[in-house]
């Protein structure tokens, strides 16, 4: 078994992405942040029903909260509870972090977003990013920039 692979059977931590995020923003800086959950979203979870395109971070009343992440309910996991698939959820973060991400976000332009969802030791991570939205010839640039490193590739597959 080459070095690079990983062994048929055995899960990957990462549960979901934000691919949008990192098109959409610049990311200045990265916080992994604890997720108080329900019972029945941790089986969602599990199952991989969670979509991060939507979501946001906010920080309301010195607490951070994300809002808009839907994690779907399994049919068998929630028989005496009423899911709702988007409520607001607790993030659980250090008081350090928290009052620095309070600073930063209160400057103009700068927004938290959630990048990655993983498991970490068996609890569910949130990694969150301090992010700057870009322009429209900033997507442009890096569309460019990735349309010529593919092309590099190719370039050097081939001689």
């Amino acid at each position: 078994m080459s070095k690079g692979k990983k062994k048929p059977g055995v899960p990957s931590s990462t549960i979901a992405l934000n691919k949008k995020a990192r098109h959409e923003y610049q990311i200045e800086q990265r916080f992994e942040a604890g997720l108080a959950l329900e019972g029945w979203e941790v089986k969602g979870l599990r199952a991989g029903r969670v979509q991060l395109k939507e979501a946001y971070v906010k920080i309301l009343h010195g607490e951070a909260f994300l809002i808009g992440c839907h994690i779907s309910p399994l049919a068998s996991a929630s028989t005496h509870v009423e899911p709702d698939p988007t409520r607001t959820r607790k993030l659980l973060l250090k008081r350090t972090e928290l009052s620095r991400l309070i600073g930063q976000t209160e400057r103009a332009g700068y927004t938290l977003v959630p990048l990655a969802m993983y498991w970490k030791r068996g609890r569910a991570k949130l990694e969150i990013g301090l992010a700057k939205g870009k322009k429209l010839h900033d997507k442009r640039a890096d569309a460019k920039d990735r349309d010529w490193q593919r092309e590099k590739e190719r370039l050097f597959k081939r001689h």
